[in-house]
């Protein structure tokens, strides 16, 4: 099997070539998942200066991480890197830091006092986004101090209050799994991906965006989900098909359409009836009306 070096964690690790993507799995960037990376951007982060290295890398080995452990695909390419690194959603305080520790142990317990095993400790630091471990354990002991979590060995607990605490962060219930389809169309991608997705995690779904048409997907994100939100602006088949089959398993399916192709709609149902949108700031408030019913 063919291995390669992540430049993000560190690791050696195998790759499976994907078009002009490779594949990397179960590093520490992504462990028991995978992440694309364009191949031709290898070498142009390998000859990033030193000092670049030290500020940037741990930060999307983290970015991975997040995405891949909250279900969604990462495909990547150097270009992709500063907007990244730029996102407000990128944490910066160690409050914040330690927000997604505690965002992470809720994500894989079921509540307070169950036990998560983090191993091991020494290459996770990437959960806080944290440059080294010895600022990842600075950030236990701190929220152990702030009695949120209990620790034993590689062992974690949340706390009562720490599961409130984590609770509150994600909207105050259990976070609860959503997709998104979208036609292959990079202007409207770019709008969901940059307006409207942060939106939709405020109430409390976590917003996966499935793979773009032409790649081999699993429909088994859209099985798992509690909320389908399809956008049929072009007229995607990929788009109706993905829906049909949620609506088959009758997982609820919020359905979008731009204005300018709200009349050509191809299939006319009571079923299907779109919000109908012009900018992405008049979606959001039709999707806070629709998701706070």
């Amino acid at each position: 099997m063919l291995k390669k070096h992540c430049l993000f964690c560190d690791q050696i690790v195998p790759i499976t070539a994907e078009g002009d993507y490779d594949g990397y799995a179960d590093c520490s960037c992504s462990p028991g998942g995978f992440y694309n990376l364009l191949r031709d951007s290898y070498e142009s982060i390998l000859s990033f200066s030193q000092q670049q290295k030290r500020e940037m890398l741990h930060l999307v080995s983290a970015y991975i991480r997040e995405k891949t452990d909250c279900g969604e695909r990462v495909t990547l390419s150097a270009g992709d890197l500063d907007s990244i690194l730029n996102s407000p959603a990128i944490p910066v305080t160690l409050e914040d830091k330690g927000n997604r520790l505690l965002q992470y142990l809720y994500r894989h317990s079921e509540g307070p006092g169950e036990p998560v095993v983090i191993q091991p400790l020494s290459s996770s630091y990437n959960l806080t986004y944290s440059p080294n471990l010895q600022e990842l354990v600075y950030i236990i002991d701190k929220l152990r101090s702030e009695e949120l979590l209990i620790r034993e060995g590689m062992t974690f607990k949340l706390t009562a209050q720490g599961w409130g605490e984590a609770a509150a962060i994600t909207g105050g219930g259990k976070i609860k799994q959503c997709v998104v389809l979208l036609p292959n169309e990079e202007e409207l991608r770019t709008e969901w991906l940059d307006k409207l997705l942060p939106k939709i995690e405020q109430y409390g779904y976590l917003p996966r965006v499935l793979a773009q048409e032409g790649e081999e997907y699993s429909l088994k994100p859209i099985a798992d989900s509690k909320l389908i939100i399809a956008d049929v602006t072009g007229q995607s088949p990929a788009v109706y098909f993905a829906a049909g089959y949620a609506l088959g398993l009758n997982v609820p399916v919020v359905w979008t359409v731009k204005s300018e192709d709200a009349d050509k709609l191809w299939v006319h149902l009571q079923e299907i009836r779109p919000l109908v949108w012009d900018t992405a700031e008049d979606l959001v408030v039709l999707l806070q009306q629709k998701l706070s019913l």
